[in-house]
C-alpha cells in the first residue's frame, strides 16, 4: 500500500469511527427571552441508533432538533455529521438545510392536501432535480419501506390518519438520509395505532439501520424505541443513558419523578457504606428494611431520616390474612382500587407512609375498603435526603 492509500484508509477508518451526529455545546435563547431555550447542549448519536430527546414541554428538545435540522440557529455550539462541519458557531458555518442530509419528519406531517401521495413523496426529489424515472422507482421503494405498496396515486385528502404518518416519514426517507429526525410523529394518532407504529419503525430502523433522532414527551415511545435517552428539563439535559439507566438509577429527584411512576416510603439509614449501598429500616414495618443507592454527594448517617423512592410494580400487594400484617411487610387500607386491564392500580392508606400508589395483579384484586399488606421488593431501589423541595402531599404521585 502507498503512503497516499494509507493515508485515505486511515481518513476513513477515522470517520467511520465518529458519531453519525455530534453536538457540541448547543446554546440557545429566543428573542424576548429571559432564559436559554437549550443551554450548553451536548451529545452523541451513533450509526443505527435511535436517541430520544425526552421531556416536558417547553424543555428545549424540538428546539434542538430544530437547530439540527437548520431550521433554527445555535447562539453557540457545534454541529457534526460523521466527522463533518455542519455548524461551527466560532466560524460563522452553517449548512442551510437542503445540504445536511436529514430526512425529518413533523408532528403535523405536512403532508399537502392538493397532492398525490407520489406528489408528496416525490417533492424533496424534485427540489434535487431527480430524473423522473428515477423519483418513481425510489418513491415505490420508499412506500414498500412504509408499508403502503402501490398507493402513488391516491389523493392526499383520502389518507387515514396513519397512512398520512407513512407517507410523510415514506417522503423522509426517499432522500436516504443519513440522519432520520422525528418531531413526535405518533402524537396525532389514537393509542393502538401508536403502539403498532412504534413496533413498525423500530423494525424499520433496524432494517435500514440509519441514526435516529427522535423527540417526544411520551415516556412509553422513549423507553420502547430507544437505544439511549437525553432527558431534558428548563433546556438542561438532566441525565443521559441507556433507558433502564435512568429508570432504574435516576440522577436526580427530576429523572426519578419524571420518567415512570414512583412510591415513596419514609424510613431510616441503619447503615451505609462508602459505595452508596444503603440499608434503610421503613417505617410502619415490623422488620422492614430495604437496600438502596444514595446519591447525596455527602453520604447518609445511620439514623438519618429518607425518603426510599420504590416502582409501584416493585410492591407486593396481598390480602392482609385475619388482619395480620407478616415481618417485612407494611399494612394498609386500600382507598381506590382502579382495573386497568393488565393490573390493578391501588391508592392505599399505608401505616406510617401516608397515601401510596402501587400496583397489584389483576387475577387476586384487593377490594377497596379492604387490609392488605405491601411488601416491597428488598433491594434495588434510590435513597434520597429528607431534606428536599417537593411538597409532602405529593409522596405518592
Amino acid at each position: 500500500m502507498t503512503d497516499s492509500n494509507a493515508t485515505t484508509a486511515g481518513r476513513s477508518a477515522a470517520s467511520a469511527r465518529e458519531p453519525a451526529v455530534r453536538l457540541e455545546g448547543l446554546s440557545k435563547t429566543y428573542p424576548g427571552g429571559q432564559a436559554r431555550a437549550v443551554d450548553a447542549l451536548s451529545l452523541d448519536v451513533q450509526d443505527g441508533e435511535v436517541f430520544t430527546l425526552l421531556g416536558p414541554s417547553g424543555c428545549g428538545k424540538t428546539t434542538t432538533l430544530r437547530m439540527v435540522a437548520g431550521l433554527e440557529v445555535p447562539d453557540e455550539g457545534d454541529i457534526h455529521f460523521g466527522g463533518r462541519e455542519i455548524v461551527v458557531s466560532s466560524k460563522r458555518l452553517r449548512l442551510p438545510p437542503d445540504k445536511r442530509d436529514v430526512g425529518m419528519v413533523f408532528q403535523s406531517y405536512a403532508i399537502w392536501p392538493h397532492m398525490t401521495v407520489e406528489e408528496n413523496i416525490a417533492f424533496p426529489l424534485a427540489t434535487r432535480h431527480v430524473k423522473r424515472s428515477e423519483m418513481r422507482e425510489r418513491v415505490a421503494h420508499a412506500l414498500d419501506l412504509v408499508n403502503l405498496p402501490g398507493l402513488q396515486k391516491r389523493p392526499a385528502p383520502l389518507l387515514s390518519g396513519g397512512q398520512q404518518q407513512r407517507v410523510a416519514l415514506a417522503r423522509a426517507l426517499v432522500i436516504e438520509p443519513k440522519v432520520l429526525l422525528l418531531d413526535e410523529p405518533f402524537s396525532n394518532l389514537d393509542a393502538k395505532l401508536r403502539e403498532q407504529m412504534r413496533v413498525e419503525l423500530k423494525l424499520l430502523q433496524k432494517r435500514l439501520n440509519i441514526a435516529i433522532l427522535f423527540v417526544t414527551h411520551d415516556q412509553i415511545e422513549a423507553l420502547s424505541l430507544s437505544g439511549r435517552i437525553a432527558l431534558m428539563d428548563l433546556g438542561v439535559v438532566q441525565q443521559q443513558g441507556p433507558p433502564q439507566l435512568l429508570y432504574e438509577e435516576p440522577a436526580n429527584e427530576f429523572v426519578r419523578d419524571f420518567i415512570g411512576k414512583t412510591a415513596l416510603l419514609r424510613g431510616e439509614v441503619t447503615s451505609g457504606n462508602p459505595s452508596g449501598q444503603v440499608a434503610v429500616a421503613v417505617h410502619g414495618g415490623a422488620d422492614c428494611v430495604i437496600f438502596g443507592r444514595s446519591y447525596d454527594p455527602d453520604g447518609l448517617a445511620a439514623g438519618q431520616e429518607v425518603f426510599i423512592a420504590i416502582r409501584p410494580e416493585d410492591i407486593d400487594v396481598r390480602p392482609a390474612e385475619n388482619g395480620g400484617v407478616p415481618a417485612g411487610a407494611i399494612g394498609g387500607v386500600v382507598s381506590a382500587a382502579l382495573f386497568t386491564g393488565e393490573r390493578v392500580e391501588y391508592q392505599v392508606e399505608a401505616e406510617g407512609q401516608g397515601t401510596l400508589q402501587v400496583f397489584g395483579e389483576r387475577h387476586a384484586p384487593a377490594s377497596e375498603g379492604s387490609m392488605v399488606c405491601l411488601t416491597p421488593r428488598p433491594d434495588g431501589h434510590s435513597v434520597w435526603s429528607s431534606n428536599w423541595t417537593r411538597a409532602p402531599d405529593d409522596e405518592g404521585a
